[in-house]
């Protein structure tokens, strides 16, 4: 399983007083698909890097809300 974005679906009773979420969703780092740093991996600019968290490309994992709608989507 090498994504970033999981998903699981939790035991739901019938004696819950609230609407039950059917799939729960959560994000894994980067760092944990890869077994060391490899050498010469792509930079951020300073600037960029304070923006992003990392100094390093490959280890940028933006968050992004599930419940929010993606740029695609259309308007209802």
């Amino acid at each position: 399983m090498n994504t970033h974005h999981k998903s699981y679906h939790p035991f739901a009773s019938s004696f819950d007083p609230c609407v039950p979420i059917k799939v729960k969703t959560y994000s894994t780092p980067p760092h944990l698909y890869m077994g060391y740093q490899p050498q010469n991996l792509p930079q951020f600019t300073p600037a960029e890097a304070l923006r992003a968290g990392t100094i390093w490309k490959p280890f940028y994992d933006p968050y992004y809300n599930p419940f929010e709608r993606s740029k695609g989507d259309s308007q209802p």
